[in-house]
């Protein structure tokens, strides 16, 4: 155990390398014509670590997880595969190295969550598919590890959409594959099933030592769960590193070049620019009711300061049902936003 702990708590260059890009040109290849899509991308995945990739629609995010995953080649560069150029693998090689997991719904409602994860151990038992009872042990962990051991007879049909995921990941997992690729895997998940995936995958990364990349547009989970980013951008290219680096050097403002859209880097999330004319003071010595007092008054059309000018009104939330507004000497006690957006609201359009 403390051996474990210890490998886990080594720098990410210590760790073991699954894939790495280097000089890395990624697009289509049609006849004599490419398309490039981006290149000179240098990265690293390493083993125990999760990755999200993170990026508008269009940046090239589905690109590079097929070219990771050589579904499709590499225009140049070099790609290689556990110290292996990756062109080199053979194809039932790469099956045995390679789980992808795709943004697309299942439609194997016939088959039994058994029968669908024992699928992935074909890379194993070959063409005909018999399981002997290592196969049939590797199945039922990997069910156990995701949670969906208890519905093993249930049918894919009878299944939520985040168990249905759960499944797809046990499937990789059946593989016994270093490197994990998946493609939106919480894309069709309510609020709830999106962290359990997401816990579930970092827990996976950590306990199995698998390297795990995911793109993904749920960015407040990745910034709390990833190992590391990927932002990927058709005016920055590729920028990786630890998450923190990433977010404390400003990085993530290149993610979505685009004026009226800013990164909160309090609360990690992206938020439109408030475009009001209008300004007013906000105190708070409470940071949970600061953060709310701005965000009412943003919404409808505020400048936020902590400034005292005179002539302009101020409010102090003392809770979120004591709330005083004060203006030119005059104050007014309100018990809940609703009242002070009221009367704010009632006495700009009195002017």
């Amino acid at each position: 155990c403390a051996i474990l702990i210890g490998y886990l708590c080594f720098p990410s260059h210590w760790m073991k390398v699954v894939i790495q890009g280097q000089d890395l040109s990624i697009g289509y290849r049609t006849g004599k014509q490419e398309k490039i899509v981006h290149q000179h991308l240098n990265f690293q995945l390493h083993a125990g670590e999760m990755t999200c990739l993170l990026g508008a629609n269009g940046a090239g995010k589905s690109t590079l997880l097929r070219t990771l995953s050589a579904s499709q080649p590499a225009l140049n560069g070099k790609l290689w595969m556990l110290g292996k150029p990756l062109n080199e693998y053979t194809e039932k090689e790469r099956s045995r190295t390679i789980g992808v997991v795709l943004t697309d719904k299942t439609f194997a409602g016939g088959l039994s969550v058994y029968e669908l994860v024992g699928l992935g151990r074909q890379p194993h038992t070959g063409f005909f598919g018999r399981l002997n009872k290592e196969d049939r042990c590797i199945i039922e962990e990997a069910m156990e590890n995701v949670g969906i051991a208890h519905k093993a007879q249930s049918y894919i049909a009878e299944l939520s959409d985040g168990e249905r995921q759960k499944v797809m990941i046990a499937k990789a997992l059946v593989q016994e594959c270093p490197l994990i690729l998946l493609d939106e895997p919480t894309a069709f998940l309510d609020v709830v099933s999106r962290i359990e995936i997401m816990h579930l995958l970092h827990r996976l990364a950590v306990e199995q030592q698998k390297a795990i990349l995911l793109s993904t547009h749920d960015i407040e989970q990745a910034l709390v769960l990833s190992d590391k980013l990927w932002l990927l951008s058709k005016e920055h290219g590729l920028q990786t590193g630890v998450t923190e680096d990433i977010i404390l050097s400003h990085q993530m403002e290149n993610l979505f070049p685009h004026k009226d859209i800013r990164f909160d880097y309090d609360h990690g999330v992206y938020y439109p620019t408030v475009s009001g004319q209008k300004e007013i003071s906000v105190e708070s010595e409470d940071k949970t009711l600061l953060h709310w007092a701005i965000n009412a008054l943003n919404r409808n059309g505020y400048q936020c300061t902590n400034s005292s000018k005179a002539g302009i009104p101020c409010v102090k939330a003392l809770s979120s049902k004591e709330l005083y507004l004060s203006l030119n000497g005059k104050e007014s006690i309100c018990s809940s936003f609703d009242e002070l957006l009221s009367l704010i609201i009632n006495r700009d359009s009195s002017i």
